[in-house]
């Protein structure tokens, strides 16, 4: 296949440029001389365009291609791949000169200056990457070889090559050296920059390391490296290879044959984002082609460093593989990514209301604060107990290791035991099972879609071409005249397009469109503080309740892009499914399936919901915050919990909608979330907006308490309520006046509490005991102690298995 580029889609890629900027713009016409570049290379002032699929180079063997690969929305990289593809899966990259800063979509490309130096350029014109080569020479040229290597030449002299600076993969023949590493990327959706890297260490070493979040450590070789590991330290040489037969050499004397040594296959070393080393060959068996592993350097992957996080357990079997789960009181911090691992339920440091849960066979490696040799096991708790540093310890043979830190837990049938130290409150739910093999497999799903958003200043003049041009082969054509002209004489300035992370899930209307559907916005179903929200038919047909935000300064759109950035990654029967948005301008409008009866808040105002309907409202609704909370999307909080948020199906299903003040954890730091504001309505909002104290998920658990409490008892809590006592009369709020009611019954009238707070409406059809426990865990959710609020995952499991939580 030859790359044959021409004018024509130089001046084609500049008119739609143009034609793109000027959307009033009604008719243009060109006509163009061709001209080609070189067979396989790029020569001094040629680009490739990102926007034409065929700007690709071709090495002269067919076996690889380099060009602008997607690596996400609107977002790509470019980068060398094997041409030929594995059965079923996508491009193999082997290079990438972005992977950190991705490129928008539309009108980027890669130059070859005339002055020799290679520019990856972004729309906004901005230089992305360069390789900063400068050339007085006329004859520069980009080439791919046969080998893989992108190599920039002048003449006969190489200025720079790809091969210099590889990303995480070293192909047949490819020098590794003391200035290069290998670089895993984050998950196989997305190509940045991971946590494990291969290099030559300071002793000579060839060495995997974890660079995670919060630590750093080696985990291959195992332990130091001596010549009896045969690895020879301080060599003058650092350099390691794979050659085409299947040989890997390393100056530090490690090495080792490809289980399908010999010639034949493709095959590459690939620093892989489990944080294995592997080599792989391109096999055929029965037409299927595939990339098989023929050798990796760790064979038990749990012994890989940052796995599966902090403060987790990694659990490894032949049938089910590799298995992460989070140990006794910790709550896993991310759920699409493992390597952020887990977070302690609890806070603080209390030595007399602790103890210790025992994980036989079980083994953390390093992070030891001391050895203490010849203890009992009661004098390590003690010492454990009064170290507010210790998190837990290793016990084996009388010896005693502090841990200052969980990190690298792994079980493999270890005769030693480790113990965990936590507030005692846990202990009593422990249970061994705890640690069965988790079946969560979402760790591979950190495939965000990356945001690649500019600015473009173009003219308003009018624009005239005639171009002339000369062909390489000799003859000339035609002069291009190009016309066109405006419907109105005012045009933007500034164009602007986002490309948002959440879009590829939905559709997205055209303002036009939403418009016609809402008859011109006719029908208001609901208003709130930053929206107002309409009822109107789409295209096929689907009756949808369009949602158009009144706020469109930058706090508005803060909002805005929240709730599309959130909605897109919700997947619950409890949630509101949105089918689009539209982001045009100064109209920003989020879609969502049209919900026949409703919003709660108007159904408790009409009193027409018996018991049952309430109780399943509640249990519905519970339900999608724990997913919310702590299924696959922890770090989400909805923070505006309320009867006018949950809205109700033609069956009265309760569905969480308007997450425009819904938060995502900071991944980094999430035991100390910062928000910029406070979020939620007077009378739902916990105590800790009010104080400024760390905001958690059980902001959300409180908001809830104080729904059912309204479902209950038909009094809203915005506001006080009045009642008398023998001080006169006072307010309280409708927390304490429920607490009131129990408090001032207790020990008099066994059965009158109930009856006093339940709402007439639904006198009569509930049982008592039912009725009881919901009080109990409302009022639970809604102390003002967040530690001794449940979490959403046990409300559910209160809710549905009362006789559990007697």
């Amino acid at each position: 296949m030859l790359l044959i580029l021409s004018i024509y889609m130089i001046m084609a890629s500049q008119c739609l440029l143009l034609a793109d900027h000027h959307k009033n713009t009604i008719f243009f016409f060109f006509i163009i001389f061709y001209h080609f570049f070189s067979v396989y290379g790029l020569k001094g002032g040629s680009f490739l365009s990102v926007k034409n699929t065929d700007h690709i180079l071709i090495s002269p063997n067919g076996l690889f291609t380099a060009g602008f690969h997607q690596v996400g929305d609107n977002a790509y990289c470019f980068a060398v791949w094997f041409t030929d593809q594995a059965t079923g899966e996508g491009r193999t990259v082997v290079w990438m000169a972005n992977r950190d800063a991705p490129v928008n979509g539309k009108y980027s490309r890669l130059s070859l200056f005339k002055d020799g130096n290679l520019v990856l350029i972004d729309a906004d014109q901005y230089i992305n990457w360069s390789t900063h080569t400068k050339s007085s020479s006329s004859s520069v040229q980009l080439q791919l070889n046969s080998t893989g290597n992108l190599v920039l030449y002048e003449g006969e002299h190489v200025l720079w090559q790809s091969f210099d600076y590889p990303t995480d993969t070293l192909l047949p023949n490819q020098p590794f050296t003391k200035n290069t590493q290998l670089v895993s990327s984050r998950s196989s959706t997305n190509y940045s920059s991971g946590f494990y890297k291969l290099f030559f260490d300071l002793d000579s070493i060839l060495c995997l390391r974890y660079e995670g979040p919060e630590t750093t450590s080696v985990y291959w070789p195992y332990g130091s490296p001596t010549s009896a590991d045969g690895r020879n330290q301080y060599q003058n040489s650092q350099t390691a290879t794979l050659d085409s037969d299947g040989q890997f050499k390393s100056s530090d004397g490690f090495g080792f044959l490809s289980a399908d040594f010999g010639i034949g296959p493709q095959r590459m070393t690939r620093m892989d984002t489990d944080g294995n080393l592997r080599v792989y060959s391109l096999i055929e068996d029965q037409r299927i082609k595939k990339w098989q592993v023929q050798w990796q350097a760790i064979s038990h992957s749990c012994k890989i460093h940052g796995i599966c996080g902090p403060n987790s357990l990694c659990s490894y079997s032949k049938d089910s593989g590799r298995r992460c789960t989070c140990l006794h009181g910790y709550k896993m911090v991310n759920f699409e990514d493992w390597s952020y691992g887990c977070a302690p339920e609890f806070e603080g440091c209390r030595p007399d209301d602790e103890g210790f849960i025992e994980l036989p066979q079980v083994q953390f490696y390093g992070y030891d604060s001391g050895n203490h040799a010849n203890y009992t096991l009661a004098s390590c708790k003690k010492d454990c107990l009064n170290d507010c540093t210790c998190k837990g310890f290793q016990f084996s043979n009388n010896d005693c290791y502090m841990k200052t830190s969980l990190y690298n837990g792994y079980q493999m049938g270890f005769y030693d035991s480790m113990y965990i130290k936590l507030p005692k409150v846990f202990l009593p739910w422990y249970h061994p099972t705890t640690f069965k093999n988790s079946t969560f497999k979402c760790a591979d799903g950190m495939g965000r879609s990356i945001i690649r958003s500019y600015q473009k200043i173009h003219d308003n003049k009018l624009l005239n071409f005639v171009v002339v041009l000369g062909c390489v082969i000799g003859f000339i054509e035609i002069i291009g005249i190009v016309f066109f002209w405006y419907k109105s004489g005012k045009h933007s300035v500034i164009t602007q397009q986002c490309y948002f992370p959440a879009a590829t899930a939905f559709r997205k209307f055209t303002y036009r469109e939403l418009k016609k559907a809402s008859r011109n916005f006719s029908e208001e179903i609901g208003r709130g503080g930053s929206a107002v929200v309409y009822k109107g038919m789409l295209s096929d047909n689907r009756i949808a309740a369009i949602k158009k935000l009144k706020n469109t300064n930058q706090q508005g759109e803060a909002e805005f892009q929240a709730e599309i950035s959130i909605i897109g990654r919700l997947n619950h029967m409890n949630l509101i499914e949105t089918w689009g948005y539209c982001a045009e301008g100064k109209h920003r409008l989020i879609v969502y399936e049209y919900m026949e009866k409703g919003s709660l808040a108007g159904n408790l105002r009409l009193g027409k919901l018996d018991w049952k309907t309430r109780f399943d409202i509640v249990t519905g609704t519970a339900k999608g915050l724990a997913y919310l909370h702590e299924e696959c999307l922890e770090w989400i909080l909805h923070c505006d919990v309320k009867p006018h948020n949950i809205l109700l199906d033609s069956n009265y299903n309760p569905k969480l909608a308007d997450f425009g003040l819904s938060k995502l954890y900071d991944r980094d730091r999430i035991k100390n979330s910062n928000f910029s504001k406070v979020r939620g309505t007077r009378g739902y909002m916990a105590p800790e907006w009010v104080f400024n104290r760390p905001i958690t998920s059980k902001v959300d658990v409180f908001s809830f308490g104080v729904v059912i409490l309204e479902m209950i008892t038909g009094r809203s809590p915005v506001g006080k309520q009045q009642r008398s006592d023998e001080n006169g009369d006072r307010e309280s709020s409708l927390i304490e006046w429920v607490r009131d009611r129990i408090n001032e019954t207790n020990g008099t009238r066994a059965e009158s509490w109930v009856e006093e707070i339940v709402n007439p409406s639904i006198s009569g059809e509930y049982d008592r005991t039912s009725m009881e426990n919901l009080v109990r865990i409302a009022l639970q959710c809604a102390n003002e102690d967040k530690k001794v609020r449940p979490s959403m995952k046990q409300v559910v499991n209160m809710l549905l298995h009362p006789e559990n939580d007697q």
